[in-house]
């Protein structure tokens, strides 16, 4: 896996290239938006770690270029943290916003989620759980033969649980995957949007699917 660091702070930029080439990876460092655009028109990379406050060409114009070009995750990494900041990067087409100062593992965690959903596998359009059925190509959802009206998010929580169906999934793990950005550890939108699902899929039924670890977080599965 090649990623490229965007980072006009050398001691930033040398601490990530060496952490992430000890964990596995191919890195290169860019130390202007300029350099960074080159090298990411020259190479193909998995992914780019982008500061935002870059001379020459600023991280929001490097990322609005990428865009332009490819669908090459990207990962903004700033001092900036309004919501304001991270609510424009995110509109912008950023996968991920990490404000410094960060922790390394929890960066290292975020790169391996980006990563893990950059691989193309080939999924089933019809997913099945005992008499769950959820329908991919059509977005549609029944428990037997009742049809089961889904909002968006609901459908893609479901999608999640179901593809996942018997690994225990954290709510940081759900919060990743199914809002695709890092909410603030003190949200409850986990527990409500299971909470909301399993009325429609659960609660009107004897058998039950979403099943709670307290402290662990949530699994769905068929369980005698």
């Amino acid at each position: 896996m090649r990623i490229l660091v965007i980072e006009d702070e050398l001691k930033t930029a040398d601490y990530l290239q060496q952490g992430l080439s000890e964990s596995g990876y191919v890195v290169d460092c860019a130390n202007t938006g300029a350099d960074g655009l080159h090298l990411t028109r020259q190479h193909a990379y998995d992914l780019v770690i982008l500061d935002i406050n870059l001379p020459q060409i600023d991280g929001w114009e490097v990322l609005r270029q990428i865009r332009q070009d490819s669908n090459t995750r990207v990962m903004l990494l700033s001092a900036l943290g309004r919501l304001t900041d991270k609510i424009r990067g995110l509109d912008l087409g950023a996968d991920d916003y990490l404000v410094k100062p960060f922790q390394f593992p929890e960066l290292l965690a975020r790169v391996r989620t980006l990563m893990r959903r950059s691989e193309q596998t080939p999924l089933a359009d019809v997913l099945r759980v005992a008499d769950l059925e959820l329908d991919q190509s059509r977005h549609r959802a029944f428990r037997g033969t009742q049809r089961i009206d889904l909002t968006t998010k609901e459908f893609a929580l479901l999608h999640l649980l179901m593809r996942q169906s018997g690994v225990v999934l954290s709510r940081t793990q759900i919060i990743s995957f199914v809002w695709d950005m890092n909410f603030d550890c003190d949200t409850n939108v986990v527990e409500v949007s299971i909470r909301r699902l399993r009325a429609k899929i659960d609660d009107p039924f004897e058998r039950k699917l979403i099943h709670t670890l307290r402290g662990v977080g949530y699994v769905l599965e068929a369980r005698d």
